[in-house]
């Protein structure tokens, strides 16, 4: 395994931040449900603060970045350190995605300022990783958070860096 400073996924997720098949049909509603998943974490002081921030993001621009995948995130001082949550969802969500494909995986990054190029770089790491196939059909079909977590984890070793 490198050495180098880079944040792996896997590392930012644990089984209560992962949920499998949301129920939420709406963008908004399923950016929220995401929200809530980081509810108790040690590093987020503010879920209103991180709820403000991640939509006055989306409002610029929809983070819907392609073949499914849609990764809300946002910079706030209501977050001591770099959290993550991640979320598939039953059906279909209309992110309004540059590809105009439905989303249908869900990745919330959150942290603070200081942490922006550590943000960037996990931001581009999971639209590499979700770029393959393979990888997208693992998550979908995953059935527990643990089955997701280990997806990414062998995902992100096919990487390499």
């Amino acid at each position: 395994m490198p050495t180098t400073q880079t944040t792996r996924i896997n590392q930012l997720l644990d089984p209560t931040r992962v949920r499998i098949g949301l129920n939420e049909t709406s963008k908004t509603e399923a950016i929220d449900a995401l929200i809530d998943v980081l509810s108790g974490h040690e590093a987020i002081s503010s879920l209103d603060e991180v709820r403000e921030a991640i939509f006055a993001r989306e409002e610029k621009m929809s983070t819907g970045v392609g073949k499914g995948l849609g990764l809300p995130h946002a910079k706030t001082p209501a977050a001591s350190d770099t959290v993550a949550a991640f979320a598939t969802t039953e059906g279909p969500v209309d992110f309004g995605a540059v590809d105009d494909v439905p989303v249908r995986i869900l990745l919330l990054l959150v942290g603070p300022e200081e942490h922006k190029s550590q943000h960037v770089k996990i931001l581009g790491r999971i639209s590499r990783l979700v770029s393959r196939a393979s990888l997208r059909q693992r998550l979908l079909d995953a059935e527990s958070p643990e089955t997701v977590i280990q997806a990414i984890r062998d995902g992100e070793a096919a990487l390499r860096g």
